[in-house]
């Protein structure tokens, strides 16, 4: 299978993008695939997060260009490019709004749709050999994928401005120094490394989880006084939690809290 699941401990799944899924991860035969593993990862009952990762060379080198070469000759170009963002883009904002946690494994080239599926999780771990661009401007494209929309909120406008238009690419060191990766490890420990930020990140109550990825989601497009309420409203509704019964219990008991999946 050129894209697998494999459940791991603490609720952890990891799916591992191989062969054409790494390489030529968006087209209309292997994109169906990923957001099928992504989806049954995000809606599982036991699972708390998912880490992606790649195979190689490649965490996931974006579009089939072989495939863009034959829609152009077809007049398919802009029917074929609607197929894929309709799959990728409403994929993106479930990733973004579910409460499981979602750990970016970069082991190699992460470019077009596949950075904008890096972006989106909740962590990017990257190894020496992982490298992001955009590569859009080169096809004579315009970005997709979010990329847009999440990397500037990552490293901030002219960074990206620079990185769209020059069409850079960045080593592994560039994007942990720009803030676009997390951190850097060795190849050997890039999943493990992963899979311990996933497992961090998701011990948390369900609702602290779900409503601060959406408070960091919704900030940048409210103003403060707004933004205030709605955490008002997201911290009351966290008052009548099991969570937060067990969070108290555990603090006044001197002990770690354990929270429910």
């Amino acid at each position: 299978m050129a894209v697998t699941s494999t459940d791991l401990n603490e609720g952890i799944r990891l799916i591992h993008f191989s062969g054409q899924s790494a390489t030529q991860s968006f087209s209309r035969e292997f994109l169906p695939h990923i957001a099928k593993a992504i989806d049954a990862g995000l809606t599982h009952p036991n699972v708390k997060a998912i880490v992606l990762t790649g195979e190689g060379k490649f965490f996931s080198a974006g579009a089939d260009i072989n495939a863009f070469a034959k829609s152009i000759e077809d007049g398919d170009a802009p029917q074929l490019i609607r197929d894929l963002t309709g799959i990728l883009h409403p994929l993106l904002i479930r990733m973004r709004q579910s409460p499981t946690i979602t750990v970016a494994a970069i082991n190699g080239a992460c470019a077009g749709g596949g950075l904008g599926l890096a972006l989106a999780c909740d962590a990017r771990i990257v190894s020496p050999q992982a490298k992001m661009a955009a590569s859009y401007a080169g096809m004579g494209l315009s970005p997709d994928g979010g990329t847009t929309w999440l990397l500037p909120r990552l490293v901030g406008d002219q960074v990206s401005r620079r990185f769209f238009f020059e069409n850079e690419i960045w080593n592994a060191e560039q994007c942990v120094t720009v803030g676009a990766a997390d951190a850097m490890v060795a190849a050997d420990t890039l999943v493990e490394a992963a899979c311990e930020t996933a497992e961090r990140w998701s011990q948390w109550g369900q609702h602290t989880k779900e409503a601060t990825k959406h408070l960091l989601q919704v900030q940048s497009t409210q103003d403060f006084e707004t933004h205030l309420k709605h955490e008002r409203t997201l911290i009351e509704a966290a008052g009548t939690t099991d969570a937060f019964k067990e969070g108290v219990s555990a603090f006044l008991e001197k002990r770690k809290p354990v929270f429910e999946r």
